[in-house]
C-alpha cells in the first residue's frame, strides 16, 4: 500500500484543513453522526469554487483509497462587523453501517496523526 497524506476535498485537487470533528451516535437508531468543522475553505478564499470542478460530495482520501460521502447538512457561519466574513463551515453526514464507520475511523486516525490533532471526550 502506498503511503498517502490523508486529505479532505470538496473540490478536485484542493485539500481543505479540518478544524474540528464531532462524533455522535443515536442511542435509539444506532446511526452515527459526523460533524466536520472548517474554519476556512481554500476554495472560497481563492474563488476556486467558481473555477474548479466539484465532486458534488466530500472526499476523504488516504492510503486505503477514497471515501465519498454526501453531506446531509452544510452550514456557512458568517460574522465580523458587517456579518459578511466567513468564520467557518460545518459539514454533517450520517454513517449507518459498522464497516463504513470502522473505515471512517481509520481515516480519521490517519488524518489526526498527520495533522497534529488529538481526541478528547
Amino acid at each position: 500500500m502506498t503511503e498517502i497524506t490523508p486529505s479532505i476535498e470538496f473540490f478536485v485537487g484542493l485539500s481543505e484543513e479540518l478544524s474540528n470533528v464531532s462524533l455522535r451516535r443515536n442511542k435509539r437508531t444506532g446511526v452515527r453522526n459526523v460533524l466536520m468543522t472548517f474554519e476556512k475553505l481554500k476554495a472560497i478564499e481563492k474563488f476556486q469554487s467558481f473555477t474548479t470542478k466539484t465532486y458534488g460530495d466530500l472526499r476523504l482520501i488516504d492510503s486505503e483509497g477514497t471515501i465519498s460521502v454526501k453531506p446531509n447538512s452544510t452550514k456557512f457561519i458568517f460574522g465580523g462587523d458587517e456579518g459578511d466574513d466567513l468564520k467557518g463551515v460545518e459539514c454533517g453526514f450520517e454513517i449507518e453501517q459498522d464497516d463504513h464507520w470502522e473505515r471512517f475511523m481509520r481515516f480519521m486516525n490517519r488524518y489526526a496523526e498527520a495533522n497534529g490533532m488529538g481526541y478528547s471526550e
